[in-house]
């Protein structure tokens, strides 16, 4: 073996004792390493490593393993080329000869590309999952197969279409892995072309199905001028129905994501109608199963856990290894194909995602785009339904395709006219906030982890721009607003944008520590500062809802008449003691308890302190808050004010606060105002129970003692996602 300088490997005769140094010619200096390489053979234990003086433990991350299938792209395994596969038989066409054979191998083909885009669509690399697909490598092979033609060409559009959208929404994850096509042939088809294609091959289908099912009696005509799928009457119904909804499928699922993304005219409407088809099509495939799984004629199966095909046989057609060298200089991933039940499951909920956002009613109001949003990601939507939210959300850096930014805030601020003052949307302030919000609402389409890490980042340009508008608020009408009764449009837009800011600002530090719920990032032993923070995120979150309320409501009053400022003074305290600020008053009881109870389990017993194996107490506050502390949210909050907090607080005083039969007395008032609106009457039964159930454990715990070594207390998340119930237990 030789090596020279640049890693490139030739092959030496040993025997032949060649010199030391060999020129081959090409300018290129080549030592021979047979010795050094034969003497580490012999000397090297497993898990031993030879390298260079230069070499590190860093260095050897990128490093690659040398004929490991896994890492090493060039070695030679399975076919080199796709001409090559095709030569040893590996995609014949027909697929068999026999014609109903054919037909079940058809159809395993379509399942486990069925199982391969599902696949994908869950981050894996496009050339390794869908397009290690033969057929669809080499499409015109198919046109003497009409069936097989029609499902790869419809297969071929619908990836097309869904990297298109995933790109534009930029909501892709994985470093870009799955919108990465590698050179791979997915040129755009004629669509009108490609649909009257499908159908024709659908209708030639429907046909056999209609002569198979007719009485020779009634129907012989009919018989004999239709050729049968295959050549067993008995089989012929079953695989004309499993071929059909599987061509539907494909085919009103292409048209549900074409469909999708024009909200403008029926497009809604007509994605809703084909979302429903596709359910009713993946129902028909289920109950086809059998049919299939039943023919003699199959002999090797997989369970139903692992395989890819609805009949459990090995689709043929396919190597995963043929386009490992056109992947990026990388080592190749190995990509395990989900099952087919696991597959059929992804699209139906995929589907049930597309059809909510079908169902969305294109609100104007940002307050309720952002639930809509934030109650959208509870059902964990994957990346293809997250991409079409957010092309539902902006089009052309508008809302919904319609509206500039400036307009959305200048409608916050409940001053609709001031959208069309061109001093307004030219505004600075105006201009970046703007962009703000757009970013804001692509983070919120993105999967949690990412969303958690963006909203930290953007916290400190909402910090930074809500503090200079209220430092320019203050400069140029600080004085004058104490003396004039009356505020100008001017300081009235200004005061409102500021109080706007604020708000929001906070609202986004809220989502942020809520996400580390859902990611399961705090341990029970962190949840006391945890809940101590977001306690005091949601207090100055629900005063500035209540103080851009107020100033809603004051600006609007005039002088002069005593009725009306009595009118305003009522609007006032109903702003405070609004539905949404009592829901977060809840929030904010809810957060204090928790933090209290803890912090009295840490006082009074040896439960919920803190281990400092690794890090200390303090280290972890900063880990947990370090983004929300750098954006002063909120300021003068540091580890010292928390542990000032939590230093005596006792069981017996927690309980004497009361804080959850306080939410108890909030929410069964809040029941009537939710009366209409199922998300937040489902949030406020949750909220009731763990308040009863905190209320219980704490008596408890106050009968007993906290220092009772016998008691067993434990944080869980069982019916609220950011909401722990205490429970208690002796042993």
């Amino acid at each position: 073996m030789a090596t020279n300088h640049s890693g490139v490997q030739g092959e030496v005769d040993a025997s032949s004792s060649p010199p030391h140094f060999i020129s081959p010619g090409d300018g290129c200096v080549w030592a021979d390493a047979s010795s050094l390489i034969d003497a580490a053979c012999n000397d090297l234990q497993e898990g031993d490593l030879v390298h260079g003086e230069n070499f590190s433990l860093f260095a050897a991350m990128s490093a690659l393993e040398i004929m490991d299938p896994k890492m090493d792209s060039g070695i030679e395994n399975g076919y080199c080329t796709v001409e090559e596969a095709i030569e040893a038989g590996a995609a014949p066409v027909p697929l068999s000869f026999d014609r109903t054979v054919d037909v079940q191998r058809t159809i395993d083909v379509m399942d486990h590309l069925f199982s391969c885009e599902a696949t994908w669509h869950k981050g894996s690399i496009l050339a390794q999952t869908v397009f290690s697909c033969i057929y669809l490598l080499r499409l015109e092979r198919t046109s003497p197969h009409p069936i097989l033609n029609a499902y790869c060409r419809i297969m071929h559009a619908t990836c097309n279409e869904i990297i298109k959208s995933v790109s534009n929404a930029r909501t892709h994850e994985e470093e870009d892995l799955f919108v990465m096509a590698y050179g791979l042939p997915l040129k755009d088809e004629d669509n009108e072309r490609l649909h009257a294609f499908l159908h024709s091959v659908e209708e030639t289908i429907s046909r056999k199905l209609r002569a198979c099912k007719a009485q020779p009696s009634s129907k012989k005509k009919q018989v004999e001028d239709v050729e049968p799928l295959q050549t067993n009457p008995e089989l012929e119904e079953g695989y004309c129905r499993a071929l059909l909804c599987r061509l539907r499928f494909r085919k009103y699922f292409d048209l549900t994501l074409r469909h999708i993304r024009n909200w403008q005219g029926k497009g809604q409407s007509m994605a809703h109608k084909y979302i429903i088809t596709c359910l009713a099509e993946l129902d028909n495939m289920r109950k086809n199963e059998n049919f299939l799984k039943s023919q003699p004629h199959i002999s090797c199966k997989d369970s139903p856990e692992t395989s890819t095909t609805a009949s459990g046989c090995k689709a043929i057609g396919f190597d995963a290894t043929l386009n490992a060298k056109s992947l990026s200089p990388a080592p190749p991933r190995a990509a395990k194909i989900i099952s087919w039940h696991d597959a059929r499951v992804y699209f139906e909920k995929l589907l049930h995602d597309l059809d909510i956002l079908c169902s969305f009613s294109f609100d104007p109001m940002l307050e309720n785009i952002l639930h809509f949003v934030v109650q959208f990601q509870k059902s964990k939507p994957d990346l293809v339904a997250r991409a079409y939210l957010q092309l539902l959300l902006i089009q052309s850096g508008k809302l919904y395709g319609r509206e500039f930014f400036h307009e959305v805030i200048a409608r916050v601020l409940l001053l609709p006219d001031v959208a069309k003052d061109k001093a307004f949307h030219q505004n600075e302030f105006v201009v970046q906030l703007g962009q703000l919000l757009m970013v804001l609402l692509k983070i919120l389409c993105t999967n949690s982890a990412w969303q958690r890490r963006k909203l930290g980042k953007t916290l400190q340009d909402w910090s930074v721009v809500s503090i200079q508008l209220e430092l320019a608020y203050n400069r140029e009408f600080g004085e004058a607003q104490n003396s004039s009764a009356d505020e100008g449009l001017h300081a009235k837009v200004s005061k409102r944008l500021f109080l706007w800011a604020q708000e929001q600002t906070y609202w986004i530090a809220s989502r942020f520590l809520q996400l580390g719920f859902e990611l399961e990032l705090y341990s029970p032993w962190e949840y006391c500062m945890v809940y101590w923070y977001m306690s005091v995120v949601f207090v100055q979150l629900l005063e500035k809802i209540q103080l851009r309320s107020i100033a809603n409501i004051d600006t609007t009053r005039q002088k002069g008449k005593k009725k009306r400022d009595n009118h305003a003074k009522d609007h006032s305290r109903d702003a405070i003691f609004s539905p949404s600020c009592l829901l977060l008053q809840c929030h904010v009881y809810l957060c204090e308890g928790l933090a209290m109870i803890l912090a009295a389990l840490r006082n009074e017993g040896s439960a919920f302190k803190m281990p400092n194996t690794f890090n200390s107490e303090h280290e972890r506050f900063i880990q947990h808050f370090e983004l929300l502390l750098r954006a002063h949210l909120p300021e003068q909050i540091s580890f010292s004010s928390f542990h000032e907090s939590i230093l005596h607080a006792r069981v017996s005083d927690v309980v004497r606060c009361d804080y959850f039969k306080e939410i108890q007395r909030i929410t069964t008032s809040l029941k009537g105002s939710f009366a209409e609106v199922p998300e937040k009457l489902s949030e406020i039964r949750q909220i009731e129970q763990v308040a009863e159930r905190n209320r219980i454990a704490l008596n408890i715990i106050n009968q007993l003692g906290a220092s009772d070594t016998s008691l067993r207390v434990s944080f869980e998340l069982t019916h609220h996602p950011y909401f722990a119930v205490v429970v208690v237990k002796r042993s």
